[in-house]
């Protein structure tokens, strides 16, 4: 049975921002001082697209737009580019949710693999005419080959850590209009 009560809601919307909120930390904390060779997978996408895709309720579209921009003053990317369209493919995912809950993992897998791959390249391409120096093309192909490849392992995690799975048809028609 899904956890449809307001509370339980709220409660994974706090668990949310919590999770992304240690994921900005631990992407902050000064590890090593020497620039790196390669980029680590994006996890606070991941964990966006996989908690859309799972429990779209859970994730509202202004909540994912504050920590998203958050992350973009944290990081010191250009304020809201990112926030934009991650927000943007969140909710290109979110439309895609009825049509996509009886869909495989593979499939699901895919179409997040696009959409990150999409709003990588839409992020160089504006970064690009804007003139806003960027990482080496090589450093993004590698950051998002990270971000696909560990999407399963988020998907995985917050499935069995936080029990944000997938509706099945009887639970989606008790939420009704929250979807």
């Amino acid at each position: 049975m899904a956890k449809t009560t307001p509370a339980a809601i709220w409660l994974m919307r706090a668990i949310f921002v919590g999770l992304a909120l240690v994921i900005m930390f631990f992407h902050l904390l000064p590890l090593d001082t020497t620039p790196r060779r390669w980029a680590p997978p994006d996890l606070l996408l991941a964990v966006a697209l996989a908690w859309t895709a799972r429990r779209a309720d859970f994730v509202p579209p202004l909540l994912i737009a504050a920590v998203m921009l958050l992350a973009d003053l944290l990081f010191q990317r250009p304020p809201g580019l990112w926030a934009l369209l991650v927000l943007l493919a969140c909710e290109f995912i979110r439309s895609r949710l009825p049509a996509s809950r009886e869909t495989p993992f593979l499939g699901e897998w895919f179409a997040v693999s696009v959409v990150i791959i999409a709003i990588a390249l839409l992020n160089r391409v504006i970064l690009g005419m804007l003139a806003v120096e960027q990482a080496h093309i090589a450093l993004i192909l590698v950051q998002v080959i990270m971000t696909i490849a560990a999407y399963p392992v988020v998907v995985l995690l917050s499935q069995s850590v936080f029990g944000v799975r997938r509706l099945s048809p009887a639970d989606a028609e008790t939420l009704g209009a929250r979807l």
